[in-house]
């Protein structure tokens, strides 16, 4: 199995879940600092917003808390749209189960790019795009969550700073008696988190200098990543979908009229024996017929 396959197959391993984590906090940490830069606001903690509704709310800004109140929901709905996705594939044996919900987050990262020079012409393009990056991250995030089954987070680093911190104090711990079991870290664990925490800022710097340089065309390189990563589960299950949709299923008419004609001439053959063997019948009857009529003549 290719490399590029394994890191969104429906068979997984470890390793191609590390990379496929590092691979989306880059991702959504340029998509965070990027959109910052464009819409003023970060997307991917809903922490924030949730706590921002309230805000707004206290001090009569309804408009501002209906806005965030939004946002939250576009993310909920983007980890319900990986989870139906994710189901359905499931249930038809699809290999591309976790690769279609990236496939959409790399067309609707593009949408973004053409959306995001538009976002001071009307009064609702900048709550549409907000709305759009948050529905992008809940879908992300929801993948990697099903795929690790809640191991990895790729949107928002609080919880990977948790566990991080966690097994450092583990390591940091001194076993001062031998009596009761030693407390031992999870390294492979650390590893992960600190990768992960790693790639996020990164892929945030990314972002930023990418949006200043080049502004929102800069999201073009990430769909472009994003696809380079989903194409191949894709493929081949669309490869298998057209290999069964032309095959011929059982009790179906023929595609070509060569049985038929084939039939129509087997029984053309077999009905004109018939109709000779009806004629030389006919012939006999008629010749018996005038001989014992010629007998009863010269019998008299």
């Amino acid at each position: 199995m290719s490399f590029v396959r394994t890191l969104t197959h429906d068979r997984r391993t470890a390793r191609a879940n590390t990379l496929l984590g590092v691979i989306l906090a880059f991702v959504a940490g340029a998509a965070n600092a990027g959109g910052f830069l464009a819409v003023g606001q970060y997307t991917s903690h809903m922490t924030g917003m949730v706590s921002s509704i309230a805000d707004h709310l206290v001090l009569g800004q309804v408009g501002l808390a209906v806005g965030a109140a939004l946002s939250v929901l576009m993310f909920l709905a983007g980890a319900v749209t990986t989870s139906m996705i994710v189901s359905f594939c499931e249930r038809r044996h699809l290999h591309s189960r976790y690769a279609l919900p990236l496939l959409l987050e790399s067309v609707l990262l593009l949408l973004f790019g053409v959306l995001g020079p538009k976002v001071h012409l009307s009064m609702f393009a900048l709550p549409a795009t907000v709305a759009l990056l948050c529905f992008i991250m809940g879908l992300q995030n929801a993948v990697i969550t099903k795929i690790s089954n809640a191991v990895i987070r790729t949107t928002h680093i609080t919880g990977l700073l948790t566990d991080l911190g966690i097994e450092l104090g583990k390591v940091l711990y001194l076993n001062r008696t031998l009596e009761e079991p030693r407390v031992r870290a999870d390294l492979e664990r650390l590893q992960l988190h600190a990768t992960l925490i790693i790639a996020f800022g990164t892929g945030g710097g990314f972002g930023a200098l990418g949006f200043k340089a080049v502004g929102f065309s800069i999201t073009s390189v990430l769909a472009v990543a994003l696809l380079a990563v989903c194409w191949r589960p894709v493929l081949d299950d669309v490869r298998l979908w057209r290999r069964f949709a032309t095959r011929p299923r059982p009790g179906a008419a023929p595609l070509d009229s060569t049985p038929a004609t084939a039939a129509t001439a087997a029984t053309t053959v077999t009905t004109a024996p018939t109709r000779a063997t009806a004629a030389h019948a006919a012939t006999t009857t008629a010749a018996h017929a005038a001989t014992t009529s010629a007998t009863t003549s010269a019998t008299k």
